[in-house]
């Protein structure tokens, strides 16, 4: 990862002038309230449906193990699910109550294998420094400019080019990230506050007694048999879905004394444009441009937000199909503002 560079700079989180989204605030604000109905319900069916699934696939092991995997799928959209819903809390959009949303992330983080305290800390900042090209490092992919690559050694090329090569990045780093580095809290944290660091370490108590029962009860080759494919695939629909909704063409980055807060909201994030079915097992984070205007706003109401405000529906549409030309995009290239291929930053040095 890109070491995180302090900046005294002062952030611009005001309102940009001058553009369709000039009023933003005071389109958001209505649709901050949370919904106690709205968040059960999602609850019920996001945790019943994985539970119904998990014991399905369970009886599903003694007809064969290929109608296991097939049941994986639905188990990991509803894994999704219920990290959108710990992702919801860790904003406090999701429940009024500060304690509700931290019992419920809580909760999330034994199903979704991700400390709730530790990563709503790097998901912060995240939100905070998103698309400023000196705050790199902490809660995003690893993206290069094209100088920044050209002028690297070739052991950094290389670990470069392998980090960014589609199957690693989408098939093998989210399970190495899910399933090990999530279970250690990250060196350079010292000023991060003591209760989020032992996060770490409280969730991996919790993890070992919640499977370890779930192993003495029917054997741990079978707990595994059934966990591992829902842990790998909704981690790399996951890191996918994070992936898309940043990483296109014409996203935005800026240096820091340029950035704004509603432009890189607005134009560093996507509108990932998915079927019905895909929407609702990725609890509407598609609205993604939405999301990071206006973190406050939960996921049931995201849809309804984007749909009756056309102002906010000024920004780039991915679609499945389209989203899938984005793997190729890999470096920055500042000049042009745009992210290139490998071979775009070739030839573009020639």
């Amino acid at each position: 990862m890109t070491p995180v560079m302090q900046t005294t700079k002062t952030n611009k989180t005001t309102e940009t002038p001058n553009t369709p989204y000039a009023n933003w605030r005071k389109l958001v604000a209505q649709y901050h309230q949370p919904d106690v109905n709205k968040a059960v319900w999602q609850i019920i069916n996001s945790f019943g449906g994985l539970l119904i699934t998990w014991v399905l696939m369970y009886v599903s092991l003694s007809v064969g193990y290929w109608l296991t995997l097939l049941l994986a799928l639905p188990a990991a959209g509803f894994t999704v699910r219920v990290f959108i819903i710990q992702h919801d809390c860790g904003h406090g959009s999701f429940f009024k109550a500060k304690r509700f949303n931290h019992a419920v992330g809580t909760v999330c983080s034994l199903f979704t294998f991700t400390p709730y305290l530790y990563w709503r800390k790097s998901h912060a900042i995240h939100h905070a420094h998103h698309a400023q090209l000196e705050e790199r490092g902490i809660g995003d992919i690893w993206t290069l400019t094209v100088d920044e690559y050209q002028s690297a050694p070739k052991s950094k090329k290389l670990v470069y080019r392998i980090f960014r090569n589609p199957f690693f990045l989408f098939v093998i780093a989210p399970a190495v990230n899910f399933i090990l580095l999530q279970r250690f809290a990250m060196p350079g944290q010292d000023k991060w506050k003591r209760h989020e660091r032992a996060s770490v370490w409280w969730t991996n108590v919790a993890l070992l007694l919640v499977y370890g029962t779930i192993a003495w009860l029917i054997g741990w080759q079978a707990m595994l048999l059934i966990q591992l494919p829902i842990t790998i695939i909704s981690s790399s629909v996951g890191t996918w879905m994070f992936y898309v909704q940043h990483q296109f063409e014409r996203t935005y980055w800026e240096y820091t004394q340029e950035w704004d807060y509603t432009l890189a909201a607005m134009h560093g994030s996507s509108y990932y444009k998915l079927p019905r079915i895909l929407q609702w097992f990725t609890g509407n984070i598609g609205f993604h441009h939405i999301h990071h205007l206006s973190p406050r706003i939960p996921n049931y109401r995201l849809q309804a937000c984007h749909d009756e405000n056309p102002a906010l529906q000024e920004v780039v549409h991915l679609t499945l199909g389209q989203s899938l030309k984005t793997m190729s995009l890999v470096l920055w290239e500042e000049k042009r503002r745009r992210l290139v291929t490998f071979r775009e930053a070739r030839l573009s040095s020639t």
